[in-house]
């Protein structure tokens, strides 16, 4: 077993539960309600508060703060929490607050993340597991981002959008309106610029499914008919494979809370590289 190291210049304040084998270094701060998982180290200057989870083999660096209460006025000041998946790594002046008591009450991390400096995480948002989010990036609150998200240099996502899994919102981009799985999304207010082929070819998705999804994608965003009408259209062929059935599903579940990221004019769906075939 690996033995708990704390700097005699960090703050551990008691109740906080470290696991085995945990490096807590120079002035870093663990608050009274903290988890922090196995092999997990802080390298300094870190603060962790409120009713945070870390998981196992995380690093965490300077200036990172995670679990400080949500930046909502409506928030009353409930126990709210943060729990962040194992094996992330959180950079430098990263950000990250805790759900408020209006609302959700949490916000949860998934696992393998790579958070880059200056990025930050909103109250009461959801994020999947091998996520990438860039410098001073930024999520406000409730935003959902699925498995395999990865989010540009200085994007900001709205409240209450959601980013479907295996999508890629570009740099300097706005996000106001949710973002199919699988999309490349980019633009002062984000607009799709077709699939992210590279990105489901790295998934595994067999060469007849991306094609599908392309074709599916020309039927979707068809400029003279609703996205609604043609969504209906394209569940009423049947089965059409896996990413197809997971992107009619992400637009069938929107309810009314945002609109879908139009694709921009001339986009085909093949963009972003050749069409397999």
């Amino acid at each position: 077993m690996s033995e708990t190291t704390i700097h005699p210049l960090a703050v551990v304040e008691p109740g906080a539960q470290l696991g085995e084998g945990v490096t807590v270094g120079p002035f870093s701060y663990v608050g009274a309600d903290t988890v922090i998982g196995d092999r997990c180290e802080l390298v300094s200057h870190v603060s962790i508060r409120g009713a945070t989870t870390l998981g196992a083999d995380c690093i965490v660096y300077p200036q990172a703060v995670l679990g400080a209460p949500p930046q909502n006025k409506a928030h009353k000041g409930g126990r709210t929490t943060l729990t962040i998946g194992e094996n992330c790594q959180i950079r430098e002046g990263v950000t990250m607050h805790c759900g408020s008591d209006n609302s959700r009450g949490k916000t949860t991390v998934g696992k393998n993340g790579y958070f880059m400096a200056m990025s930050h995480i909103g109250h009461d948002c959801e994020v999947g597991d091998n996520v990438t989010i860039a410098n001073s990036a930024a999520l406000g609150g409730h935003v959902e981002l699925g498995d395999f998200v990865t989010v540009g240099g200085l994007a900001a996502i709205h409240q209450f959008a959601r980013v479907g899994h295996h999508a890629f919102v570009s740099g300097v981009t706005g996000v106001t309106g949710d973002i199919i799985p699988y999309a490349l999304a980019s633009g002062a207010r984000a607009r799709l610029h077709g699939l992210n082929l590279i990105g489901m070819k790295r998934s595994g998705l067999p060469r007849a499914e991306i094609n599908a999804a392309r074709r599916a994608y020309r039927l979707l965003f068809e400029a003279d008919t609703p996205l609604s009408e043609n969504v209906a259209r394209l569940a009423a062929e049947g089965d059409h494979g896996r990413a197809v059935a997971d992107i009619l599903a992400f637009l069938q579940e929107r309810g009314k809370r945002h609109y879908v990221a139009a694709a921009k004019r001339g986009t085909r769906g093949d963009d972003s590289g050749d069409d397999g075939e």
